[in-house]
């Protein structure tokens, strides 16, 4: 009998659902939009969703991929999500997180970035746990939310009888089980696991930040029960939840990743040249993460990490991250003039992507140079919703050089490749800071949206000036939460064996290493605008 893994992804703006058999391979995907709310008045810093309406999303799109499967052929269910933060009442219902009172907005989304004070203050207290975070915790992580919480909104805070956060709360709705991920508490909840292998809440840090009472009871407001990613939930999916999805009770589900996990989790299972602890794996959606595992702990100022167990046993992981990355060419393309213009002459077929790449590779023809050069005199910082690492400064802002009256289309499509080029030196700015603490990086496997724009890989490769591979099976998020699954059902005997067995190979793109001295130049002006940028700070700031 065919023997089938179920894949749940919770990105920033859709919930995707895919099928795939015991090789990797996809039969069937599905995809449906969710809410995002950000209330007026709150200068773009508040995110907000609902998790009825995201769990409603999730069964919508399993029901889908499973439509003409046989349930006694569905082996296992594995969840990835955002990093939000999910809040409930005493009868595990949605308490609203929102300024305006709505309950139905229960979910602080990972990008809100209210809690500039709150990080502010929790980072002074310099704790022995931040070097485990790069040396800061990132306004991104929980601490920060859950003590704007306490300091802003009583009753929330009060009434709350759970918080979780987003991939917990979906296998705890599709299991019934209060179990946690070592992912999700590691990685941004400042559980700690050390070198000598002693793990817990840092109750000291929790008692300094004021946030003690979420240790009572045994932690019973943000889990005690902590598990290794891919082992079972519980007894499975529970008898209301398999009726309402088409399955059988109590088939085996994973224990979560946060979503970017999942992607490096697929990333990994690719064949490269390069061994797995030299391989950086770059998850590039809305925003994009910087996944590499390693054998020994090591520490990088501004980058997440080291997190033990929290993907590949007996690895630890480093985690970097660029805040705004898809979100910040859409935003380049869809401000700029000749947007609408452009967006309404071009056919349903054609994306403007491919539209500005042709128009790019049109400019360049008569100058007999590769098109990177077209950027010459235009230079972007792309920090346009802060710098998550190597800086760990939610402050800093993007920076665009080279502006000009000219409105055209040619003009968008030079902003758009130096937008592109700014995010590719915000990797290479990591990369560097991962070699100064004698890392090694032989390769770099990409996915997510960003990989479908040719340009953005092919600068990925010439702008770091190392082999980017791009795997052929394109869902590599899906990929990674279905071997979760996978894992769970014990068909396979650990999760490196569902590696093995269900990833494959992709395409390599070699550097141009003509265009280095070119990419290089680019590059110090790109550190240049930094210390620029801190400099009018200073100008500014003085007396």
């Amino acid at each position: 009998m065919a023997v089938y893994f179920i894949g749940v992804d919770v990105g920033t703006a859709s919930v995707r659902a895919g099928i795939f058999d015991q090789t990797g391979r996809l039969l069937q995907n599905a995809t449906h939009e969710i809410k995002i709310w950000s209330p007026k008045g709150t200068k773009g810093d508040f995110y907000q969703q609902s998790s009825d309406d995201i769990w409603e999303s999730c069964c919508k799109v399993i029901k889908e991929v499973v439509e003409g499967i046989d349930a006694d052929s569905v082996a296992g269910i594995g969840f990835d999500a955002t990093c939000s933060l999910v809040a409930l009442d005493n009868e595990d219902k949605p308490i609203t997180v929102s300024p305006t009172g709505e309950h139905e907005q229960n979910v602080i989304m990972w990008m809100d970035h209210r809690a500039v004070q709150e990080t502010e203050v929790i980072n002074a207290l310099n704790h022995s746990a931040f070097q485990y975070v790069g040396g800061k915790v990132s306004i991104e992580m929980q601490l920060p939310k859950l003590l704007w919480l306490k300091r802003n909104l009583c009753e929330t805070w009060y009434q709350t009888k759970k918080f979780m956060d987003l991939p917990d709360f979906l296998t705890w709705k599709a299991t019934n089980s209060d179990a946690r991920s070592l992912c999700s508490v590691v990685c941004k909840w400042n559980y700690i696991v050390d070198e000598s292998g002693c793990h817990g809440w840092p109750s000291d840090l929790f008692e300094l930040v004021g946030l003690q009472e979420l240790l009572e009871n045994n932690a019973s407001l943000i889990g005690s029960n902590i598990k290794f990613p891919g082992s079972p939930q519980g007894s499975g999916l529970t008898f209301s939840v398999a009726h309402e999805l088409g399955l059988k009770p109590g088939t085996p589900v994973g224990t979560s990743l946060i979503d970017a996990y999942a992607g490096a989790l697929g990333l990994l299972a690719c064949h490269a040249d390069a061994p797995v602890d030299q391989r950086l794996a770059l998850i590039c959606g809305t925003s994009t993460c910087h996944m590499l595992s390693v054998s020994q702990p090591t520490f990088v100022n501004g980058v997440w990490g080291p997190y033990a167990d929290v993907l590949l046993p007996g690895m630890w992981l480093l985690e970097g991250g660029q805040s705004a990355t898809g979100k910040l060419l859409d935003h380049i393309v869809e401000t700029h003039p000749c947007y609408t213009s452009l967006k309404e002459r071009l056919p349903l077929t054609i994306s403007i992507a491919e539209e500005l790449s042709r128009i790019l590779h049109t400019m360049s023809r008569p100058t007999g140079r590769p098109v990177s050069n077209l950027t010459k005199d235009v230079h972007v910082w792309p920090d346009f919703h802060g710098n998550r690492s190597p800086l760990a400064d939610p402050n800093v802002k993007g920076m665009i050089c080279g502006m000009t009256l000219d409105a055209s289309e040619e003009n968008l499509a030079l902003h758009y490749l130096a937008t592109i080029q700014g995010l590719c030196y915000g990797t290479r700015h990591i990369i560097e800071s991962m070699r100064e603490r004698d890392v090694e990086i032989g390769c770099l496997l990409l996915c997510g949206g960003l990989t479908k724009i040719d340009l953005f890989a092919v600068t990925m490769a010439d702008a770091v000036g190392l082999p980017v591979v791009l795997p052929n099976k394109k869902e590599s998020v899906l990929l990674g939460s279905a071997m979760l699954g996978a894992c769970a059902s014990t068909h396979f005997s650990s999760l490196n064996e569902a590696m093995i067995k269900m990833g494959g190979h992709g395409k390599t793109i070699q550097p141009n290493q003509q265009d280095r001295k070119f990419h290089d130049r680019k590059y110090r002006v790109f550190m240049k605008m930094l210390q620029d940028q801190k400099e009018y700070e200073k100008i500014m700031n003085s007396n």
